[in-house]
């Protein structure tokens, strides 16, 4: 869904732009800017997708486990217990596509533990569950 809101979005942007090339110098001109566009909007997308396969993240019995990365892959596992509150954002490009982000604040100062990406239903889900199951293994320390 998202993919075909990008790839709309790209063809519009191609479509401006070869106008406005055929109008300033002439088809050719319009032609290959148009081209240029759709190029640079596939790349684009490809990178985009990339980014977004590269995270992922568990529940598991203890703890959550947050992996990400491209070429470099990290992986955070932070555990329940140690869990202070569990926070959803989401910036304005994220709200255009329906999206919200969970970040993880523990007591580490070096904790950046976030799920971005995520659907605002199912952020709100991760994040109620996550409190639920942060409070339980708090209150059993």
């Amino acid at each position: 869904m998202r993919c075909t809101q990008v790839g709309t979005v790209v063809a519009l942007a191609a479509a401006v732009v070869g106008v406005s090339g055929v109008s300033a110098g002439g088809a050719v001109a319009g032609g290959v800017a148009a081209a240029a566009v759709i190029v640079v909007g596939a790349l684009g997308l490809g990178f985009v997708h990339r980014r977004f396969r590269a995270w992922a993240y568990q529940e598991r019995e203890e703890d959550l486990v947050v992996s990400r990365g491209v070429m470099f892959r990290r992986e955070s596992v932070v555990p329940y217990g140690r869990m202070q509150f569990v926070d959803v954002t989401a910036g304005p490009i994220e709200r255009m596509f329906k999206l919200a982000t969970v970040r993880l604040h523990t007591a580490a100062a070096a904790s950046d533990a976030r799920i971005p990406g995520l659907e605002r239903e199912e952020a709100a889900r991760v994040r109620d569950r996550l409190a639920a199951v942060g409070e339980a293994k708090a209150a059993g320390l």
